[in-house]
């Protein structure tokens, strides 16, 4: 039992993942309102493009995009720096609520 609940704890690179707490990602969801948070959004730094929507999106996948922009092997210099602040847990809590906000609108 022991050795089937510690590989569930890891992922597929071989890393732990923490468990992400929707609630609590809410609470942590100043930074990326400002750009995540409004419906069309388009920025103009570095470059102009459309900002990504949040809401439904896999919740591995936000955890694996945002471990990028921090370790540099994703290039933004607004969400690498966003991303250099933030825990584990705090990528995990901001995944699970991102994974479940758009599911929770309808």
């Amino acid at each position: 039992m022991a050795v089937v609940l510690a590989a569930a704890a890891f992922t597929i690179g071989g890393t732990a993942q923490a468990e992400g707490n929707a609630g609590s990602g809410q609470k942590k969801t100043q930074m990326c309102e400002g750009c995540h948070g409004i419906e069309g959004f388009r920025t103009a730094y570095p470059e102009v493009y459309m900002v990504p929507k949040l809401g439904g999106q896999s919740a591995n996948y936000i955890v694996a995009a945002l471990k990028a922009y921090k370790s540099g092997d994703r290039n933004h210099p607004s969400m690498r720096a966003i991303a250099g602040s933030l825990s584990e847990q705090d990528m995990a809590d901001l995944a699970a609520y991102y994974a479940t906000a758009e599911k929770a609108a309808k």
